[in-house]
């Protein structure tokens, strides 16, 4: 099947651009020799340079300056690359998309995760996306929230989950749950009919994350509102942990919201409240690739998703 793209209409008829021929252009273009543009497109030279000349004749313009060193781009063909470029791009857009409506969607999707708090959703696309498009290569990634966020912004994944009190503003983002901070504490260890003493709670052991993580975060803020630092800080990078060393009568520390009540409910703590911050769990890429189409479908199935209800897991990463 051969492809043409109008690119205007005439009074006398209509003025096509044959596919092939912008590509051979392009491809001229870029190596600046019709030899090594042949070898690529798996042409003839004579064919690479009969495709220049009609390109040159339908456009009425010189494209290519013919040098002894080979092809280099005249200014008309310069001013006219950058167009033949998204003309192509757009043509191989066009195709995926038609394979993706097929439920052909063919190509690869790394995609990030923070385990815990993303686990219900996530499982819910990776189950549409097998359903849908049986033919997309899903390649998954995990790690801390941190990570997983710098990952994006690298372009180490194309898309992931992360939680994080506010996003990445030069990301694209999907708010897609969000939920509590409590603050718990071993049973028995405070009295839990009266208003907390902070300064009591300064000479308690804590246990806390790292401080680049949404409950680190959470963390300072709880202690620059009452202007204190616990004497005692021991480090853990999991919820699951950190739940267990309370329950231990370890120290205090900060519980995501179905953590925190679900051990509540258990008796393994004491929770005293919670934290002025609210905790997001978000779904992001960078803005300039959420049209391609592979991308594009997995969005489309997130936002569907989060449209309805969804029950955040206890977390269990590191968050």
């Amino acid at each position: 099947m051969r492809y043409a793209i109008n690119l205007c209409v005439l009074p006398f008829g209509v003025w096509c651009v044959d596919i092939y021929q912008l590509k051979t252009f392009v491809t001229v273009a870029a190596e600046g020799s019709i030899t090594k543009a042949s070898e690529l497109l798996f042409l003839s030279q004579p064919a690479v340079s009969a495709h220049i000349k009609a390109l040159e004749d339908e456009l009425g313009l010189q494209l290519f300056n013919r040098t002894a060193k080979g092809m280099s781009l005249s200014a008309q063909g310069l001013a006219l690359l950058t167009k033949a470029e998204q003309l192509l791009q757009l043509q191989k857009e066009l195709l995926l998309d038609a394979k993706r409506l097929k439920g052909e969607l063919h190509g690869c999707v790394r995609l990030g995760s923070n385990r815990g708090s993303s686990a219900k959703l996530l499982g819910q696309l990776l189950n549409q996306l097998s359903t849908l498009y049986p033919q997309l290569d899903i390649r998954m990634h995990y790690g801390s929230s941190a990570e997983i966020q710098q990952a994006i912004t690298q372009g180490k994944v194309d898309a992931g989950f992360y939680t994080s009190i506010k996003p990445d503003q030069a990301l694209h983002h999907i708010e897609v749950d969000s939920y509590g901070i409590y603050i718990a504490a071993p049973p028995a260890w405070v009295n839990k009919d009266t208003q907390p003493d902070w300064q009591q709670l300064a000479q308690l052991p804590w246990v806390l994350p790292e401080p680049d993580t949404c409950c680190g975060r959470a963390a300072a803020g709880l202690f620059a509102s009452h202007a204190f630092y616990p004497e005692k800080v021991i480090k853990v990078d999991q919820e699951q942990m950190t739940r267990a060393l309370i329950a231990g009568a370890v120290g205090i520390g900060l519980l995501h919201a179905g953590s925190a009540l679900d051990a509540e409910l258990k008796g393994e703590v004491q929770l005293l409240g919670q934290t002025d911050q609210q905790v997001k769990l978000w779904f992001s890429c960078q803005p300039d690739r959420m049209q391609q189409p592979q991308l594009k479908a997995v969005i489309e199935l997130v936002q569907q998703l989060v449209v309805q209800p969804i029950e955040c897991d206890t977390p269990s990463e590191n968050r």
